[in-house]
């Protein structure tokens, strides 16, 4: 019996793809909730907060900034 695992890459940074549409099929019916979620006027529908404020805080950089 071994003891360690052998022919597997130990380097891998990350358990899940990059992005969430990696795992989402071109053909899945979440695509079509995505994109009209995207095209709602959120101010026009009277949802508070749908404006970011002006003394909000900075932006986050990029996760992968060099």
């Amino acid at each position: 019996m071994k003891r360690f695992v052998e022919g597997e890459c130990r380097d891998q940074s990350v358990l899940f793809p990059e992005r969430l549409d990696d795992w989402i099929a071109e053909d899945n019916p979440v695509r079509a909730d995505d994109a009209f979620i995207d095209e709602l006027e959120f101010m026009a529908l009277g949802f508070a907060g749908a404006e970011p404020a002006d003394t909000g805080a900075a932006g986050l950089p990029p996760w992968n900034a060099a």
